[in-house]
């Protein structure tokens, strides 16, 4: 069974013709379908007078209520903004007093619930123990998008505590809001732990979304939900207002139908931040990164092909290697292969980067965003766990939790010397020496497997991803989505150095321009195959 998910407001909105319902299962997908509406459209609209900011967020609202809490009922949205639409009216009239603040005046877009609003909403990672937490005031990337004019709609769930609570975690499930639908197959995972923000873009309830990564969390649902994605360098947007993870790996990034909503979305976010000691190397220059998007900037490209981030599916590897040859007709010269070290060898420093820092950091957050939260540290979080266990833990543990209590400070000599590991041979033998010794301008790789089946009793079965070689060397990540296996959506990845945003955002247009491969999900019941 599906439901109709070709977002008929929003294109009745912008004038264009209401188009058929899809029916049946996700094979179905093959056939033409209706594209959403992007941001320059909606903003177009808007200008012409075919659209407010207020009925844009009465369609979302309308849509999340049919498709979010009935329906298919992906539980994506944790909460919905009481002030959205007056937010929004003071927004149109500020438009038609001095016309746009720039492209996402008006615009809703929806936060992962680890990022602090000032305002009526809670901030809680999915957690019970911060259910009614409220900040008080906005992370610095929520105030630069109200800087820009967004219409800040609500709060998304999230694999909890931005899944570093279990070993053994099902993506996509929190104690706050349950588990996430996959809207392209109910039964499938959305991966995470931006899973909220990927479903809930990916099913037309905001055009936009942030997410947050500290490895994959922003590339992998994006990829899984047929999206655009991008993970930018660690330092590039603020963390401040974020419950951390990782100071050292962890930052927000735009979650998007296409390249160039999403680099809209990230030149609003992007900027220097003193409140956040990482933004400092922030290059000085211009964030409009819409000036990047060229359908000719792959002409000349030097790109690296990492084979051994093949996922050994015969379907998805077939994908990619079509992508290949598509980038190759659209000018770019690939190097093909190029290997990075095996992420296996820093993969034990790289959890221990997270777990030490992971406790170093949240007692300060808990103070100065959550001074009205029963937890105060580390420990609260887990007693309070352990006293909600019914709740809290009856799906899985919070050994990774227990795991960082455990953990001394950040002058160990255990964490200085897995931090040190991590950089050399994530970055300085890894990317960085690839890239210099190809003379590439970036490396590609499929971004993952599609979405496995979600499995409560085993947890989380992924097969492969490129994310972590990005994450541990802080450097930027785009996905774009590549095609599709039995109606699951597949990601093809673009990786550089750090700060070259721009660069990838330009390739990733001029692919997505030549092969317009993502399609609106079919909310199938299951995926498009038979035994």
């Amino acid at each position: 069974m599906t439901v109709d998910v070709n977002r008929r407001a929003l294109l009745g909105a912008l004038g264009g013709a209401a188009m058929a319902a899809t029916s049946g299962n996700a094979s179905a997908a093959g056939s033409a379908a209706p594209r959403e509406p992007g941001l320059s459209e909606l903003q177009a609209a808007m200008a012409r007078g075919a659209l407010t900011s207020v009925q844009l967020v009465r369609r979302c609202l309308a849509r999340i209520e049919q498709i979010d809490r009935h329906g298919p009922h992906l539980r994506s949205v944790l909460e919905i903004n009481p002030d959205a639409f007056k937010i929004a009216a003071a927004l149109d009239a500020e438009r038609r007093a001095k016309g746009p603040r720039g492209p996402l005046h008006g615009i809703p877009v929806l936060v992962k619930d680890n990022i602090a609003t000032g305002d009526r909403m809670s901030t809680s990672a999915g957690s019970l123990a911060l259910a009614d937490a409220k900040a008080p005031r906005d992370a610095t990337v929520v105030a630069r998008l109200r800087e820009a004019g967004a219409v800040i709609l609500g709060k998304t769930n999230l694999s909890e505590w931005a899944n570093i609570r279990s070993s053994h975690s099902t993506s996509g499930w929190s104690g706050r809001g349950g588990l996430t639908l996959n809207p392209y197959a109910l039964d499938r995972n959305t991966s995470g732990s931006s899973s909220g923000s990927a479903a809930a873009v990916a099913a037309g309830l905001a055009p936009v979304a942030v997410g947050t990564e500290t490895d994959g969390s922003i590339v992998s649902p994006g990829s899984i939900c047929g999206l655009v994605g991008i993970k930018p360098t660690v330092g590039l947007v603020s963390r401040h207002g974020v419950i951390p993870v990782s100071h050292t790996q962890d930052t927000p990034g735009p979650m998007a139908c296409s390249v160039s909503d999403a680099a809209a979305l990230l030149g609003a976010m992007a900027g220097a931040d003193p409140l956040d000691p990482a933004t400092a190397a922030n290059p000085a220059g211009a964030t409009d990164y819409l000036k990047a998007l060229d359908r000719a900037a792959l002409t000349g490209a030097r790109l690296g092909l990492v084979r051994g981030a093949y996922t050994g599916l015969d379907a998805v590897d077939a994908l990619i290697d079509l992508a290949v040859a598509k980038l190759k007709e659209l000018g770019a010269t690939i190097i093909d292969p190029v290997e990075l070290p095996d992420a296996k060898k820093y993969a034990d420093a790289e959890l221990d980067v997270l777990l030490y820092e992971l406790k170093a950091d949240l007692g300060q957050y808990l103070a100065e965003f959550a001074p009205g939260a029963s937890v105060r540290t580390l420990a609260d979080v887990i007693a309070f766990n352990e006293r909600e266990h019914a709740r809290e833990l009856r799906l899985f543990s919070q050994d990774l939790l227990v795991k960082a209590q455990g953990k001394g400070g950040l002058d160990e000599a255990a964490y200085k010397d897995a931090l040190a590991l991590c950089r050399r041979l994530a970055r300085d033998e890894g990317i960085d020496r690839v890239l210099s010794e190809y003379k590439l301008d970036a490396l590609i790789a499929p971004t993952g497997t599609p979405a496995w089946v979600t499995d409560l009793v085993n947890g989380d079965n992924s097969v492969a991803s490129f994310s972590t070689p990005a994450a541990v060397a802080r450097y930027p990540h785009i996905t774009v989505p590549a095609g599709s296996v039995a109606g699951l959506p597949i990601g093809l990845s673009f990786v550089g150095s750090a700060y070259s945003e721009a660069r990838l955002i330009g390739y990733a247009y001029a692919y997505e321009q030549a092969t317009h491969h993502r399609r609106p999900p079919g909310f199938a019941r299951s995926a498009a195959i038979k035994p």
